[in-house]
């Protein structure tokens, strides 16, 4: 297929090519440049689009949602993003309860919204893993995963508070919240090294034994070894820099998420090395964590040299308004460019896949969207859509 007469957004060093072209073989971008340097004629492919001048983007990417969590229009039935018996769940996987055949995949699609991290709620101290996946596709969810686990989620701040006060349980303050994931971290580490010495000890004369089988422990490993990030809800700065200093503490990967009141403190969070996933961007201040609440967040934090990402935290809001939220923060001082990469190839980099999706180059997956208008505009709409090569349907 040949997407032509195009202005690209290509996201990568190539930067905008005001009239050009993207030719795709087998689902995968093969090649792209200026209209001048495009060697067959249009109708020369198997199948053309006439962009006529219009926008083209990657696949734009939101890397903090529920998607097919808490299903649409479905009350306790389609609600599998928080397990409220126990307050450290790292064992459970967003890939059994995420339903891809969701409405709102579908509207995320239609949106030019083609990959999402979803996974587990905010209950848990510990809650479970995300995954990153395409948002079109196959009714089995494991043909649409790109990366299975994105990130071990945990929380801090009111919402563990709120759960467990409820069922008059621990944890009910912030301390137990944050002992609860250092002793499962601290369990987790010393699982490893119970492995370890194991395996040092056979065929000695004092060989040890396995240690049991420990499905949380077994969860943590990658995230200890540093091949999984750590997403650490948190809103308010005292929380923020709770999450810095546990993953400090066992020298994790990690990501702010919401960081709500980052852009209060950016300078002490910029030197903390650790990207941001600012959102939900459209939302009222519902509980007294979000008071400072703004949507010059995202702003502030970019001005300090933060990475950042745009996120909906659908179903907080509604997933089709991705690139809307982004609009809203380029109102509150962002640069639109700035704002474009934050649903584009920082969320990829973030997530850690970025060797696959957020820009368009040469060999990456053909994630695409052609729209009417600029991309942060409420009244702009797609023209087409591509997912893996493949046109979303309107």
């Amino acid at each position: 297929m040949l997407i032509y007469n195009a202005k690209i957004y290509t996201m990568s060093e190539a930067g905008v090519i005001e009239n050009g072209f993207v030719e795709i073989k087998n689902g995968k971008i093969s090649s792209l440049g200026a209209m001048t340097g495009l060697s067959s004629a249009p109708d020369s492919f198997d199948e053309s689009f006439d962009a006529e001048g219009a926008n083209l983007y990657p696949g734009f990417i939101d890397c903090h949602t529920h998607l097919g969590m808490w299903e649409n229009g479905i009350g306790f039935e389609g609600a599998d993003g928080n397990e409220i018996t126990d307050p450290s769940t790292p064992h459970l996987r967003a890939i059994d309860g995420a339903n891809p055949n969701d409405l709102c995949f579908d509207e995320a699609a239609r949106a030019g919204v083609t990959t999402v991290l979803t996974g587990v709620g905010s209950a848990n101290p510990i809650g479970g893993d995300f995954i990153a996946m395409k948002t079109f596709g196959s009714p089995r969810i494991d043909k649409r995963v790109i990366l299975s686990p994105a990130a071990i989620k945990f929380a801090l701040g009111e919402n563990p508070k709120k759960c467990y006060n409820d069922r008059d349980e621990t944890p009910t303050t912030r301390l137990a919240t944050a002992a609860i994931i250092r002793e499962q971290l601290y369990k987790a580490k010393r699982y490893i090294e119970d492995i370890i010495n194991y395996e040092a000890s056979i065929g000695t004369d004092d060989e040890g034994s396995l240690p049991d089988y420990d499905a949380k422990c077994e969860a943590l490993i990658p995230l200890l070894k540093e091949k999984v990030t750590a997403h650490f809800h948190c809103h308010r700065i005292d929380d923020i820099f709770t999450a810095v200093r546990i993953a400090e503490e066992f020298n994790l990967k990690y990501v702010i998420v919401h960081a709500t009141e980052g852009g209060l403190a950016a300078e002490e969070l910029k030197e903390c090395g650790c990207p941001c996933i600012v959102g939900p961007i459209i939302c009222d201040r519902c509980k007294p964590e979000l008071s400072n609440q703004s949507i010059e967040n995202a702003a502030r934090l970019h001005r300090a040299g933060i990475k950042i990402a745009i996120c909906t935290d659908h179903p907080e809001n509604p997933i089709q308004y991705l690139s809307l939220g982004a609009g809203v923060c380029i109102k509150g001082g962002l640069d639109k460019i700035a704002a474009l990469e934050a649903i584009t190839i920082n969320p990829a980099m973030i997530a850690g896949i970025d060797g696959r999706v957020g820009s368009i180059e040469a060999g990456k997956d053909a994630d695409l969207s052609v729209m009417d208008g600029e991309f942060y505009d409420v009244l702009t709409k797609p023209k087409l859509v591509l997912v893996d090569g493949k046109r979303v349907g309107f």
